[in-house]
């Protein structure tokens, strides 16, 4: 199979500019490892395990699956009360790169960096990349329009090039991707990668119920829809009749406490509790309280395949379009 090389697959030691992304309640062990060893980077979020325990039980066992580079997630705001010692693990057990998203992550380059690991950073404006890119950032993760969860308010086809422009360090391409074509374009654009969740949703390997993958095989574009009743900062999930019941915005209570800084950590902390909770639910089995995390690259998902298949129809895909504009 063809080698699609770029300044991230170099730095990062892989085959395929292919991340997959890091999904809450979505991303293991098993699916990791799998897409490790097509030759992407499998990446999960530290907060899938309750324990920090746990969760270096589950970094030890991918490294005891693969010896290829993998990825972690860190959310690095004040309402993740384990930032500090899940970090302490990924140095410990030099996981190749930690994922910052939601905050500061200073402290998170520096250890990291200490044990030669990498460090990319989630970003929506030029702003805060040239901030990540000061501290030290390997590079960013250029979270777009369309894009599952956090997304930003940006179409990748502007965001890309715009941040190609002001830094110098790789950016991989966050947002509705979910084909090889689209991995071409992204490339055109000027990324070194690109970050795919919602496909990786619709794969053997993803431990969710089987109406979550489902809703992801039946969702159109239009059905994705912005939220911030999950952590109170806007998230794209699959419109359900439960969230047209709890609706879209925080109510007048919320909005005023989110306001005062005194009170915005507290409020962040609840709601993300309230919003995981019913992440969980959803994403284990039947309820009627249905919330489901996706992209509008939903539009695009059509089967459910082993992870290892997805990354190489992906590469397949894109080898043959670059042929394709080459001729």
């Amino acid at each position: 199979m063809t080698q699609l090389s770029t300044p991230f697959t170099k730095l990062l030691g892989i085959e395929y500019p292919i991340i997959a992304g890091p999904m809450f309640l979505v991303s293991d062990e098993n699916l990791v490892t799998a897409v490790s060893e097509a030759g992407g980077l499998g990446a999960m979020p530290s907060l899938n395990w309750r324990t920090t325990q746990e969760f270096q039980a589950a970094v030890r066992a991918i490294k005891g699956k693969t010896k290829k580079p993998f990825g972690v997630n860190l959310i690095v705001n004040q309402s993740n009360l384990r930032q500090h010692p899940d970090l302490d693990v990924c140095a410990e057990e030099k996981v190749p790169l930690v994922i910052t998203s939601l905050g500061n992550p200073k402290e998170v380059i520096k250890k990291m960096h200490a044990v030669g690991c990498k460090v990319f950073c989630d970003v929506t404006t030029l702003d805060y990349a040239l901030k990540v890119q000061d501290l030290g950032a390997d590079g960013v993760i250029a979270v777009s329009a369309g894009a599952g969860g956090h997304a930003g308010p940006i179409s990748p086809l502007v965001l890309v090039p715009f941040l190609k422009k002001h830094i110098k360090i790789p950016i991989v391409l966050a947002g509705g991707v979910a084909t090889g074509e689209q991995i071409a374009a992204a490339l055109a654009l000027g990324a070194s990668a690109v970050q795919i969740g919602t496909r990786f949703i619709a794969s053997k390997e993803a431990k969710v119920d089987e109406a979550y993958k489902k809703a992801i095989l039946d969702a159109d574009p239009e059905d994705i829809v912005m939220t911030k009743k999950i952590s109170g900062t806007p998230a794209a999930v699959i419109r359900t009749p439960y969230i047209d019941q709890v609706g879209l915005e925080l109510n007048p209570l919320e909005k005023a406490l989110y306001r005062y800084p005194q009170t915005k950590k507290y409020m962040k902390m609840l709601r993300y509790y309230i919003g995981s909770k019913a992440l969980e639910k959803a994403a284990s089995g039947v309820t009627w309280k249905t919330v489901w995390s996706a992209g509008q690259g939903v539009g695009l998902i059509e089967d459910i395949l082993p992870a290892g298949e997805i990354v190489r129809r992906l590469v397949t895909e894109c080898s043959e379009t670059i042929q394709r504009l080459n001729a």
